[in-house]
């Protein structure tokens, strides 16, 4: 188990560029994933790895051995996940990520429930609004509102959401009401932004289609809960899921604006890789939470 353990560390570190990087990944430091590395380049009688300050690039032989290194750990996954379905008992480790508000407000409040249901379970949460590359962070299942682009991963449907335009009455009467899509380019737009964010314009449905606008404004943020925040302090103008922001529309603290041109809805899924839906601790989490977050949703909706 040893040797294999020490394959699974040359595996991250591949992946991720760094031995800090795939120790904390992994929960082990820099020196133990280091010292891993070193006994396999023993073992194998080769160097993996051409080591600079900051990075680590596998070597030719590297190369060869991560593409036949990471079959093995996937088959033996995909073998452990047999068992663990012939047993009744699922057990081992899930790596989830979530957008920062999907995720505080549905996802990270369900998994003890999850892990009380699956004790045998862990499950290792990440949140951020930023797209995370599942393939390289090694991501089981990633809940996202939009579309699915990449066809190397597979898609589970939750539910369709309604998106609004909303901001502060104090935005509004400061700054006057939009009354038509092409007012809000004169108006302060909080977007969210972020490297490799894929919506810089916001696309609002009309009687004549869809009209992509290049909206802007002084304030920008990688993190969705932070721009509720400055909406709701006056700063601007949100395009946000409406079960993200409801109960601030039935407090009267943001109101919709442009409602007969409403953005266009996006749905929350669930994405993983084609082989990942196999393994029955995925199965069962991705049950759990996709009835998990239409439950709640529709319950903020109707105010409960």
């Amino acid at each position: 188990m040893a040797y294999l353990d020490n394959v699974a560390v040359f595996v991250r570190v591949v992946e991720l560029g760094n031995l800090s990087a795939a120790g904390r990944d992994m929960r082990i430091s820099p020196a133990v994933a280091s010292n891993r590395i070193k006994e396999l380049e023993k073992h194998l009688g080769v160097r993996l790895f051409n080591r600079t300050t900051r990075q680590l690039m596998p070597t030719e032989q590297g190369r060869v051995f991560y593409d036949g290194a990471r079959k093995v750990l996937e088959a033996v996954a995909d073998a452990e996940a047999a068992v663990s379905a012939l047993s009744g008992q699922p057990r081992g480790t899930i790596r989830v990520t979530a957008p920062l508000g999907l995720g505080r407000r549905m996802i990270a409040s369900g998994i003890p429930e999850f892990r009380a249901r699956y004790p045998d379970i862990e499950v290792r949460l990440r949140l951020s609004d930023h797209e995370v590359d599942i393939m390289k962070e090694g991501i089981d299942v990633a809940f996202r509102l939009g579309l699915l682009e990449d066809s190397s991963l597979r898609m589970r449907g939750v539910m369709d959401c309604e998106r609004v335009l909303v901001a502060a009455p104090r935005y509004l009467e400061d700054h006057g009401e939009p009354q038509s899509p092409e007012d809000l380019l004169k108006h302060d737009c909080l977007m969210l932004r972020y490297p490799g964010a894929r919506e810089h314009f916001w696309t609002l449905q009309t009687a004549s289609g869809p009209r992509k606008l290049d909206v802007r404004g002084p304030y920008d943020s990688d993190d969705g809960d932070v721009l509720t925040g400055w909406a709701i302090a006056g700063h601007g103008i949100i395009l946000k899921p409406r079960f993200e922001v409801e109960p601030f529309i039935r407090d009267f603290r943001l109101k919709v604006i442009l409602q007969d041109a409403p953005p266009q809805p996006v749905q929350l899924a669930a994405v993983y890789p084609h082989r990942q839906y196999q393994d029955t601790k995925v199965r069962l989490l991705l049950d759990f939470m996709a009835d998990r977050c239409q439950r709640m949703i529709r319950d903020i909706l109707a105010g409960r």
